[in-house]
């Protein structure tokens, strides 16, 4: 009598066709529609819309501001989770809790709450402005709500990395003779950058992708201040949807580019811990 081969977990088609739909319906589809769109044009006309001086000018501003937020969010989350793994503090519960603010916060809320505290009368520009240091409508304060929004990846990516690592490799080192630069950067960089690393990649592609934040800290003034998510609404307003489809295309291939970026970090990382 044949053996019938069932599987541990039941359910497994309808939770497997559920799963399929899911995608298809609010992921793939979308997708689908932003490229047949831009296939439609030819490749004369997809280059005549997505790399205008005004596409090239948000491109610029986009991935620039985008890598530097990602950099900074990179330092200042190791930081972070490093003072939150390391040491027990007051309220050190409710600061850990602190920093998944941003992944609920909607990011409107987040812009208007920039603008107003470093617009000159705000209640850090009224004390910023007068020593020369102007951040509202600016690239810093583009780069300033990027930051915000993105270092809770690197955070949530380091942290459980190094509540894994054990002190007693870093005590090992201490005996003998590593000094704490020396102790950090062979034994507790090498444990720590795959993550570091992967958080970076995630903050830098959410950055890509922001629009609610920077609308509202940014001057919006093309060729000079206008990311390309901006510009993207801004064309669809002047019912230029050939030209909004193809700068679209251009950010959808750069995400694609940073979610195979990110997979590759991931199994690295996977392997550096076997």
């Amino acid at each position: 009598m044949a053996q019938v081969n069932q599987r541990v977990l039941p359910g497994f088609r309808v939770s497997l066709g559920f799963t399929l739909l899911y995608l298809t319906a609010l992921v793939v589809v979308p997708l689908a529609a932003c490229v047949v769109n831009a296939a439609r044009l030819s490749w004369d006309q997809f280059v005549a819309a997505a790399w205008t001086p005004r596409a090239q000018a948000a491109y610029t501003l986009t991935f620039s501001a985008a890598f530097t937020a990602a950099a900074v969010s990179a330092v200042l989350g190791t930081l972070i989770a490093w003072v939150l793994v390391r040491y027990e503090f007051p309220l050190k519960r409710f600061f850990d809790a602190l920093v998944d603010l941003p992944f609920a916060l909607p990011t409107a809320v987040a812009g208007l709450v920039f603008s107003n505290l470093y617009v000159p009368n705000g209640w850090l520009g009224r004390f910023l402005v007068p020593l020369g240091v102007e951040l509202a409508y600016t690239r810093s304060a583009i780069i300033l709500v990027m930051v915000f929004i993105g270092f809770p990846f690197v955070v949530r990516t380091v942290q459980p990395v190094l509540g894994s690592l054990e002190a007693e490799a870093e005590e090992a080192a201490a005996l003998l003779g590593a000094g704490r630069w020396q102790t950090f950067r062979r034994v507790i960089l090498p444990a720590i950058l795959p993550g570091a690393l992967t958080g970076f990649a995630l903050a830098f592609a959410r950055a890509l992708g922001e629009y609610g934040s920077v609308v509202f800290v940014s001057s919006n003034i093309p060729n000079r201040s206008e990311i390309a998510a901006v510009l993207v609404v801004n064309k669809l307003e002047e019912f230029k949807e050939a030209e909004a489809t193809a700068i679209a295309t251009v950010l959808l291939a750069a995400s694609f580019v940073m979610l195979a970026v990110v997979n590759l970090l991931e199994r690295w990382s996977r392997r550096w811990d076997r």
